[in-house]
C-alpha cells in the first residue's frame, strides 16, 4: 500500500548532489499526495538555477518506483526558494535581498562587465529575482551592455524617497551612468565614490531579490573596500583571462577579498579560447588552463570558462546580452552553466552557515 510515510522514506534515498544530504533532511519535500496508485510530490530546491535539478527529479521518481512498483503515475514538481545569508547588518541596507555577489577582477580588459551582465541575465532566465549594481563609477558600462539609458524614477516608499531601478531582460539595474551625461567623466575622490556606493544600496528600492550582483571596478581600491566593509557579502567572484599577467592581478583581488573576510565563490575564466568559424580549429590565444590552476592553488571552485566570440562583443555594444541574442548556442549555455554553478556554491555556503538540519 502506498502511503505518505512510505514515499517520504523512499525520498530519504535521494541526495542533493551539492549539499550532500538527502531531500528529507534538507526539508525539500514540501508536499506528498496519494490518489490510489498515483503519486504527486513537490520538491523545493534552494535555487531555481540548480544545475542538477533534472537529476534529482529523476532520482526521486526512481526511488519511489523502486519502493512501489505498482505506482502507475509518479509526478514530481520542482519549485525553488533561494536560501539567504541571513545577516542583520545586510538587512539594514538591503532588507529584501537574500544574497550579494561581488564580481571583481584585478585588472581591466578581462571582460568583467560582460561576464557580470550575462551572468545576471542567465540567473534571471532560470527564474531567479536578480539585480545588477554597476559599481564601476569611473567607467560605467552596464547601461550600454544592457541597452538602457533612461533615468530612474524617484518614488516615496514606506515614507522615504527612493530611487527605482531601471529594469530590462528580467533584472533590476542601477548605475551612475543613468545619472550623468554619456560623455561626462566622474571626477570624484575616494570618499565621494564610497558614499555613492552606499547610496546605491540604501537609497534604491531594490525590492525582493534572490541575488544582487555588484559589477566592481578593476583593482583593489576604495570602492571594493567600502562594499566589503559596509555589508556582509555572500561572496566574491573573480574574473580572469588565462594569461599570466591577468592571473597575477586576479590573485591580488582574491587575496584582497579574503583579507576583509569575503568568501570566494569561484573563478570565471573569460576569453578562454577561440574557435575559428571557417575551420573549427581551436586557438588558445591567451594561454590555457590558467583559471582552473588559479582556483586549484587557492582552494576555490572553477565556475567555468567563456570563449572569445565576436557575437559576445557585439551583444555588449548593441545592448543585447549574448544569452538573449543567441540563447540556443553552446556559448550561451556556458553562461547558464556558470550561473547555475554559482547558485550551487551560494546554496552550499548558506546551508553551512545556517546549519540546515531539518527532518520531517
Amino acid at each position: 500500500m502506498i502511503t505518505k510515510e512510505s514515499i517520504i522514506n523512499a525520498l530519504r534515498n535521494v541526495q542533493d548532489p551539492d549539499l550532500h544530504k538527502d531531500l528529507v533532511t534538507l526539508n525539500m519535500v514540501k508536499e506528498v499526495k496519494i490518489d490510489g496508485n498515483n503519486v504527486y510530490v513537490e520538491l523545493e530546491l534552494t535555487t531555481p538555477a540548480c544545475p542538477l535539478k533534472d537529476k534529482m527529479k529523476q532520482d526521486a521518481i526512481k526511488e519511489i518506483k523502486n519502493a512501489h512498483p505498482d505506482a502507475e503515475n509518479i509526478e514530481v514538481n520542482m519549485t525553488a526558494n533561494v536560501t539567504s545569508q541571513n545577516d542583520e547588518k545586510l538587512k539594514e541596507y538591503l532588507p529584501q535581498v537574500k544574497n550579494t555577489i561581488a564580481v571583481a577582477s584585478g585588472k581591466g580588459g578581462v571582460g568583467k562587465s560582460t561576464v557580470a551582465a550575462n551572468l545576471a541575465v542567465a540567473l534571471a532566465k532560470d527564474g531567479a529575482k536578480v539585480g545588477l549594481l554597476d559599481a564601476d563609477l569611473y567607467g560605467p558600462s552596464i547601461p550600454l551592455m544592457l541597452g538602457v539609458s533612461e533615468r530612474p524614477e524617484m518614488r516615496v516608499v514606506d515614507g522615504k524617497q527612493k530611487i527605482i531601478p531601471v529594469e530590462n531582460y528580467g533584472i533590476k539595474i542601477m548605475s551612475i551612468g543613468f545619472l550623468i551625461d554619456d560623455n561626462d567623466p566622474v571626477i570624484w575622490r575616494g570618499a565621494m565614490a564610497s558614499g555613492a556606493i552606499k547610496q546605491f544600496m540604501s537609497d534604491v528600492d531594490w525590492g525582493e531579490l534572490d541575488y544582487l550582483i555588484f559589477d566592481l571596478p578593476p583593482g583593489t581600491g576604495d570602492i571594493q573596500l567600502t562594499l566589503a566593509q559596509t555589508i556582509p557579502l555572500t561572496g566574491g567572484v573573480i574574473v580572469t583571462t588565462p594569461q599570466d599577467v591577468s592571473l597575477s592581478d586576479a590573485l591580488k583581488a582574491l587575496k584582497m577579498f579574503r583579507r576583509v573576510n569575503v568568501p570566494i565563490l569561484g573563478i570565471i575564466e573569460n576569453m578562454s579560447y577561440f574557435v575559428a568559424p571557417d575551420t573549427g580549429k581551436r586557438y588558445n590565444i591567451f594561454g590555457e588552463g590558467g583559471g582552473e590552476k588559479l582556483a586549484k592553488e587557492n582552494d576555490t571552485i572553477f565556475l567555468g570558462g567563456i570563449p572569445i566570440d565576436i557575437a559576445i562583443r557585439e551583444g555588449g555594444d548593441k545592448g543585447t546580452p549574448f544569452v538573449v541574442s543567441h540563447p540556443d548556442t553552446e556559448y550561451a549555455q556556458k553562461f547558464l552553466e556558470i550561473g547555475r554553478n554559482l547558485a550551487a556554491q551560494i546554496s552550499i555556503k548558506n546551508s553551512i552557515a545556517n546549519k540546515i538540519e531539518i527532518t520531517i
